[in-house]
């Protein structure tokens, strides 16, 4: 089953489950109770804390909930905030939440976390939940920086052709 976050990325061959932490949690649970799928493979866009560049497209099943004020020792979680589900080595980070400072960039690079996007932690925990099969496949709209607002937009159109021309070679 191929699933996105939905509004401006949506695919025809896509379900989208919301937008966030909390909307895409509570719609796939539904979703997978309804269907009962054997994979979750969700599709959407990521920005890079600088390993990757731009428009790469990156796969992934392992998926983070680190928030700033963990990586500044502000803070701290009971919950499980990392899960590694597959060998590959790329952590996706998710917060409702978009960084725009370089320097917390560096901080998720020295925590072994090269990617974010809103929505894929939550993802991970429901298909974890009902030990379902998960990957990501994300393209690359920014760099983690002051601009990532700005080059998310003018990126975004092409990043989902891409995405979208990845998938229907796959």
């Amino acid at each position: 089953m191929i699933i996105c976050a939905g509004d401006i990325e949506a695919f025809d061959f896509a379900i989208p489950i919301g937008i966030g932490l909390i909307e895409s949690a509570i719609n796939l649970n539904q979703i997978v109770q309804e269907k009962n799928p054997k994979e979750i493979v969700f599709v959407g866009s990521a920005g890079s804390y600088g390993e990757y560049e731009i428009l790469d497209i990156i796969e992934s099943c392992n998926a983070s909930n680190i928030e700033h004020s963990l990586l500044n020792g502000d803070a701290y979680t009971p919950i499980e905030n990392k899960i590694v589900s597959c060998e590959t080595q790329i952590i996706v980070n998710s917060s409702n939440y978009i960084t725009t400072s370089k320097s917390i960039s560096k901080l998720y690079l020295e925590h072994k976390i090269s990617l974010e996007n809103m929505e894929f932690y939550s993802v991970v925990k429901v298909a974890q939940h009902f030990n379902i099969k998960v990957k990501g496949i994300f393209v690359v709209t920014n760099y983690c920086d002051e601009f990532a607002h700005e080059d998310f937009i003018k990126n975004h159109k092409k990043a989902m052709k891409m995405l979208e021309d990845y998938i229907s070679e796959k």
